[in-house]
């Protein structure tokens, strides 16, 4: 059994368009804010509503690239990532500040995009592990960490999550485990 582990899933619309950044050593990164939302009724049945929003930091080159071309502000997706927390010095007051984040690296990390072509936000996609791209009718996946080399894919490209609630015909089969 694993002694700890550091997981993140979470599905929500993007609150603005992404950034991209180049870093020092060459690599680019992304990164956006998330809002998920919890609604319910109080006790005298009025509609309630509790918004938390969530920093999302991408590494893996691959994802970077999909985050640059199809997101957008209001874009509907699903991530998976880890949390790591950052500490920084404010130039304006000197002290230490720190920044906890979801971070999107390695193959741990998986981005799916829920909206459909066309729509408000993003466009569809999928992919494997290497953060290829595909067809998945809805929306689409990619995982993180791997070559980053773009590949054409199926509707079930490499070991790329499928769309959360979608049928995933490939691996139905008569076992009864």
């Amino acid at each position: 059994m694993v002694g700890s582990l550091n997981k993140v899933m979470l599905l929500g619309n993007l609150g603005k368009d992404p950034e991209v950044r180049s870093m020092q050593n060459g690599g680019r990164l992304a990164n956006f804010s998330i809002a998920t939302s919890d609604r319910w009724k109080d006790k005298e049945g009025n509609p309630r509503e509790r918004t938390e929003w969530h920093r999302i930091v991408i590494f893996a080159e691959g994802l970077v690239g999909v985050v640059e071309r199809y997101l957008r502000k209001g874009s509907k997706v699903y991530i998976e990532g880890s949390l790591q927390t950052r500490k920084w010095t404010d130039s304006n007051t000197g002290q230490d500040k720190y920044t906890t984040e979801v971070v999107l690296q390695g193959f741990g990390s998986k981005l799916i995009m829920l909206d459909s072509r066309g729509s408000g936000g993003g466009a569809g996609g999928g992919g494997g592990d290497d953060g290829g791209y595909g067809d998945e009718g809805a929306g689409g996946s990619y995982g993180g960490g791997g070559s980053g080399h773009a590949r054409q894919g199926g509707q079930h490209g490499g070991q790329g999550a499928a769309v959360p609630g979608g049928a995933d015909d490939a691996h139905d089969d008569d076992i009864p485990f």
